[in-house]
């Protein structure tokens, strides 16, 4: 796949401390409109994780960005991800290796979703997670006020063995909560992988399926051997590093299909 994806820098952004469970990490925010919680994916907020930023800004959203991890506005490098992920492994606020787990760092983005509520229109926001952050907009969304979350190849726990790979990334009584919103207030959930992802695994797919039935919406882009939008096997970050600004490109539609559903959940309780 030829061209690059889109990027953007720090320019605009408003950068406060926020404190919640025990945690402090910065935030940066930026826009008007209905709030979205986007989380970076390893290494941290990159120049294409800005890129998604901004367009989410530009389609008229409220959005805060928690950074737990990485130097926001720095470059993506094979260096600078190993390095992120040596210091993640062993971090226990993210439990990255932990079956059926609870991770301190849920409790922090509920916390942070319930402030952005409180200041933007309609009280409820979106929550986007994103590879390592991935499974935390389904942990998010055990609180009543995140009415969107958007589960991008959500990569933990590790998929390092069968029971890992099939693990939701939450706990079991996370899960229970988020299945009784499903079926008390309609609450809907978004995911997105690439077919031949070994990090965002079938079996972990196959798992939020079972639990989430109807309500979880799943776009899975085809990058097997020969494929139409001519992604690698190894293609792994649908919103970020493989987005390209070209009509009827896979990824772009699936971008666009998460600033919709973002849309139909925000925009109504917005008005």
């Amino acid at each position: 796949m030829t061209g690059s994806a889109p990027t953007s820098d720090l320019t605009g952004w408003r950068r406060t401390p926020f404190t919640a469970g025990g945690l402090t990490h910065d935030t940066y925010e930026k826009g008007a409109g209905p709030g979205v919680v986007l989380v970076p994916e390893v290494p941290g907020m990159t120049p294409e994780t800005l890129g998604l930023a901004d367009h989410l800004v530009d389609e008229g959203f409220t959005v805060v960005m928690p950074s737990p991890f990485g130097v926001p506005g720095r470059k993506l490098s094979a260096g600078y991800v190993a390095a992120t992920f040596a210091r993640l492994c062993v971090s226990a606020e993210f439990r990255a290796f932990a079956t059926g787990a609870h991770r301190p760092f849920a409790d922090y983005l509920r916390a942070l979703a319930r402030d952005l509520a409180a200041r933007t229109p309609g009280g409820g926001v979106g929550v986007i997670g994103m590879c390592f952050t991935g499974g935390f907009a389904l942990a998010a969304a055990v609180d009543d006020v995140v009415l969107a979350p958007v589960l991008s190849q959500p990569a933990l726990p590790f998929p390092v063995g069968g029971k890992r790979a099939a693990d939701p990334g939450v706990s079991p009584e996370e899960l229970d909560s988020v299945v009784v919103r499903t079926q008390e207030s309609g609450l809907c959930l978004l995911g997105l992988r690439f077919s031949e992802d070994k990090a965002a695994t079938r079996d972990r797919f196959a798992t939020l399926r079972r639990s989430l039935g109807a309500a979880f919406e799943v776009i899975e882009l085809d990058s097997s051997k020969g494929n139409a939008g001519g992604f690698k096997s190894s293609a792994h970050s649908v919103l970020t590093a493989e987005v390209r600004d070209t009509p009827v490109h896979p990824a772009l539609a699936a971008r666009e299909r998460v600033v919709a559903f973002l849309r139909e959940r925000l925009a109504p309780a917005a008005g």
